[in-house]
């Protein structure tokens, strides 16, 4: 019996090593090499060439908001793992709020692991909660195989995860840093929020105004200066205000062991196109000028910025009033990221090898996954196929995630995703997916 059971074919394979025409055979879920294109095929192996048609690695997300348990009528595992399996997405760590219970203890995570386990379309993997109290939980939960911890610097929109203070942040960060754990930060300075003017009607300036950047750059500046004197890793969530960009390069520069994210809606959506009252568009911290887009740009091109990923926190439509002040904040993007970045991308000079490591293989390192993020031998055979010069409008009845409620709607963008692929099976055809066979991950062991 050959050892190969599935051959993926294309002129365009996006490889470490660059893109070429290749054979990418597989074997039980795993890549077991790259072959020259017209490498002979083994026998019994099937045969799928995708033509002139672009293989990628399954994009790897680490910033979901699935809300499930609890909060289902806003989202849930199945609506949102059939939403990343539609664009190209293979793997998803979820944020340990908005669900209820939160995932601020072990038996918490027990709880979310058990309704996740049966509705994962794709691989999926947990973040763990550090809030006011819970230092003592920290370890059991990193023991448990959570990837990390996630706190909040200003409140986070939900009463059951508060948000931490100075004090409270440096007891968890030190106990996160005595077992070499990851702390990913929701970083506003609540100081400089309370003195912005309150966000109210439904006109996006006044919303802008009442997030100013030095709350971002104050609250990075302060994580930088405890990290260092922690010896910590830390990780900026969702980087808005490209000010903070000079900060963070110097600290890496200086050995600080921090990352940075940024999402779609910061590199693709501009403050100036915001309409009166489209809380669709309203997320925290918000979408900046296009000034500061050029310059998160910048950022990712030189290597400042580590890695895109969605931020996907959907809502009931009922929540996204049309006042800034009171509309629920959160952009839903998960099946639209990869087009809505290789558009841009594309527009700026970059290629798909560079949404690549800015999506898949920047993202599965950030969270110790040396199976993802790479079409290589011994990787996971996760795939997505794309016709990248293809272009498509957004139209909202399309989408897989529970509420329709996008900021891309009415957009054209380039790139459909033609198939998708977890450990070598086919579990969305551009058409149809397939039944869930997604598997729940932990942080791998030293």
């Amino acid at each position: 019996m050959s050892e190969t059971e599935l051959v993926l074919r294309s002129t365009r394979v996006v490889t470490p090593e660059g893109t070429r025409a290749a054979s990418v055979t597989v074997q039980d879920g795993k890549i077991v090499a790259v072959l020259p294109h017209d490498a002979a095929v083994p026998a019994g192996a099937r045969v799928e060439d995708f033509g002139d048609d672009v293989l990628l690695p399954g994009l790897v997300d680490t910033h979901v908001h699935v809300n499930d348990p609890g909060r289902t009528e806003w989202e849930g595992f199945w609506t949102a793992t059939r939403a990343a399996a539609a664009g190209g997405i293979t793997t998803l760590v979820d944020m340990p709020l908005n669900s209820l219970p939160p995932t601020t203890n072990t038996a918490n995570l027990d709880i979310k692991r058990e309704v996740a386990r049966s509705k994962a379309h794709i691989d999926v993997g947990f973040w763990g909660g550090a809030i006011p109290g819970n230092v003592k939980d920290l370890r059991p939960l990193h023991e448990a195989g959570v990837f990390g911890f996630k706190c909040f610097l200003s409140p986070s929109g939900v009463d059951e995860f508060p948000q931490v203070d100075q004090e409270q942040l440096a007891a968890a960060l030190g106990e996160i840093a005595a077992f070499d754990g990851l702390l990913i930060v929701h970083a506003e300075d609540p100081g400089h929020l309370d003195a912005a003017p309150e966000a109210h009607g439904p006109k996006y300036a006044d919303f802008l105004a009442s997030r100013p950047r030095v709350s971002e750059n104050d609250a990075i500046a302060g994580l930088i200066d405890l990290a260092r004197k922690l010896d910590a890793r830390v990780h900026v969530l969702h980087l808005s205000s490209a000010e903070a960009l000079p900060l963070i390069a110097a600290a890496r520069a200086d050995g600080v062991k921090i990352t940075v994210e940024t999402c779609p809606h910061f590199l693709t959506l501009t403050a100036e196109e915001v309409p009166d009252g489209a809380t669709e568009f309203k997320c925290c911290p918000p979408i900046r000028e296009a000034g500061n887009q050029d310059a998160l740009w910048q950022g990712l091109a030189d290597g400042t910025i580590d890695c895109i990923v969605s931020d996907h926190s959907p809502s009931t439509t009922d929540l996204k009033t049309p006042d800034f002040g009171t509309a629920w904040g959160g952009i839903s993007s998960l099946q639209l990221g990869l087009p809505a970045i290789w558009t841009a991308a594309r527009e700026r000079g970059h290629g798909l090898e560079d949404v690549v490591r800015w999506m898949s293989a920047a993202p599965a390192r950030l969270v110790g996954l040396g199976a993802k993020g790479a079409i290589a031998p011994g990787r996971d055979a996760d795939f997505a196929v794309l016709a990248p010069e293809e272009t498509f409008t957004v139209d909202p009845a399309d989408l897989q995630h529970r509420n329709k409620i996008t900021a891309y709607a009415g957009k054209t963008l380039h790139g459909v995703v033609r198939s998708t692929w977890l450990r070598g099976r086919k579990i969305n055809d551009g058409t149809a997916l397939a039944e869930p066979t997604g598997e729940l991950l932990e942080r791998p062991r030293a």
